[in-house]
């Protein structure tokens, strides 16, 4: 009998088991829980067995793998663990059946290749998130909802090989002494590591997935996230150099709007990104992408996002794209805004964009300057043009909530003028209804639009057309 008859065996008797233990409930004697006893342990050594064979055969297939073998050569490397796999298993006499055969090969091929059991779930595209909460909890974002998926880890220490494979590429490091790490994939995905000590539950890793197809203006109309009107305006607002903070909470889409942005920077401009892993994914031709580093094991050579801000000065940017300010670089984003470099973008967490003018005021704070509150609060009203703020909604949905322009300063106070704002017109199979409306107000900086050959129609802004609702 084949091993995955064997579990599939095990599995019944465990249905089987199942009943025996209602009857034993219900006191219907001591046979029925004897049979449960012995069914469990069958089920065990059948998935034991399978375990360890295919662990046999994956060490065995390591040793016989050459290790010059170049593992960029995917296809290549495959076809050569095709063939040392068939022949340790015809060697050692192993009977599968094809399904088996096939999963097993492609669980080798994985732990090789790939990440192991996260393989298939990076494959997926549905999947937008994945959350290792240690070795035997996985659970994937599907569609905005979290739901636990059907793979485990071996123990701890296969789950710290995984990340290790993703950070030792970076020059990254994650132990004892620097127990988190932010890293990112091949293709751009976002990952953070937290191990023990500081994780309870053994090795925890959450990574954000990027579309191999990056979201494009299209698909984010399509999704209902924006109005073809509010991408018109900040289509016009990139190309005439205003300045943009995307701002929201986590997981809200801030990242993939930054890159829809970005999209609309002429081709013909010098664009310097700093990130702290590198995941903008623009498109245009003279992108200079610089990423901070981490201190090493000695404590030194960190890198931080300011010191890259201050650098970029040097470099002759047209564009500076920061994927976050989350601390003290704030202050030098401002300056860099206010001293020629128009046009650039960043984003940052807040709760609304009220709350993004408090939050780039106390991180500029963070830079320990000691500067009044009303110097801090001209630096932000000269620099910052335009707050898109996206949510995530409670049906999991992300939307553009608010699209507010800064329009200057009253005594102590930033003014702000909201001109496009969401309004919730109900819910319809457990899907929040609505739509990104204009307020009817323009904004002060129309003639910088004006001034840049941009003429958007009054319509745009809701002037002249009576409101639905």
């Amino acid at each position: 009998m084949s091993i995955l008859k064997r579990i599939q065996g095990g599995g019944q008797s465990q249905g089987g088991s199942s009943s025996s233990s209602g009857n034993v409930g219900n006191g219907v004697g001591s046979a029925n829980l004897q049979t449960r006893r012995v069914a469990a342990p069958t089920i065990s050594a059948a998935q034991e067995t399978y375990q360890d064979l295919k662990n046999r055969v994956q060490n065995k297939l390591l040793a016989g793998l050459d290790p010059s073998t170049d593992a960029s050569k995917v296809a290549e490397v495959r076809k050569t663990i095709q063939e040392l796999f068939e022949q340790i298993l015809s060697e050692e006499n192993i009977v599968l059946s094809r399904p088996e055969r096939a999963r097993m090969f492609e669980q080798i091929v994985a732990e090789i290749l790939g990440f192991g059991p996260l393989q298939m779930l990076l494959e997926d595209e549905s999947i937008t998130e994945i959350m290792v909460n240690g070795p035997k909890n996985i659970y994937v974002e599907r569609s905005g909802k979290i739901i636990r998926a059907p793979i485990t880890f071996e123990n701890n220490d296969h789950v710290m090989r995984i990340i290790e494979r993703i950070v030792s590429p970076l020059g990254r490091r994650v132990d004892e002494s620097s127990p988190y790490v932010d890293a990112r994939l091949p293709d751009g995905s976002r990952v953070n590591a937290v191990i023990p000590p500081i994780s309870l539950v053994g090795p925890v890793l959450t990574i954000r997935k990027f579309s191999k197809r990056p979201i494009t203006v299209e698909q984010l109309i399509q999704f209902g996230s924006i109005t073809p009107e509010a991408i018109e305006f900040l289509k016009a607002c990139v190309i005439a150099r205003m300045n943009i903070v995307v701002s929201g909470g986590t997981g809200s889409g801030k990242t993939t709007l930054l890159n829809v942005l970005s999209g609309f920077i002429p081709s013909d401009e010098r664009i310097l990104t700093i990130e702290n892993a590198a995941e903008l994914q623009l498109r245009q031709e003279h992108v200079v992408t610089l990423e901070s580093r981490p201190a090493n094991i000695e404590g030194k050579g960190q890198i931080t996002i300011r010191d890259l801000v201050i650098n970029a000065l040097r470099m002759r940017p047209d564009r500076i794209v920061v994927g976050e300010c989350r601390g003290d670089e704030a202050l030098d984003m401002l300056q860099a805004m206010n001293t020629g470099h128009d046009g650039s973008m960043t984003t940052a967490h807040s709760n609304s964009p009220r709350d993004t003018l408090a939050r780039l005021e106390t991180m500029v704070m963070m830079a320990g300057m000691d500067l009044p509150v009303r110097a801090i609060r001209e630096q932000v009203s000269s620099a910052i043009d335009l707050i898109v703020h996206q949510e995530r909604l409670r049906d999991g949905s992300r939307k553009v909530v608010s699209i507010t322009e800064v329009s200057g300063m009253e005594g102590d106070v930033i003014t702000t003028t909201e001109l496009f704002t969401f309004e919730q017109t109900g819910i319809e199979n457990g899907k929040i209804v609505g739509k990104l409306r204009p307020t009817g107000l323009r904004p002060k900086f129309m003639g910088k639009l004006e001034a840049a050959g941009i003429h958007l129609p009054a319509s745009i802004f809701g002037v002249g057309e009576r409101r639905r609702y």
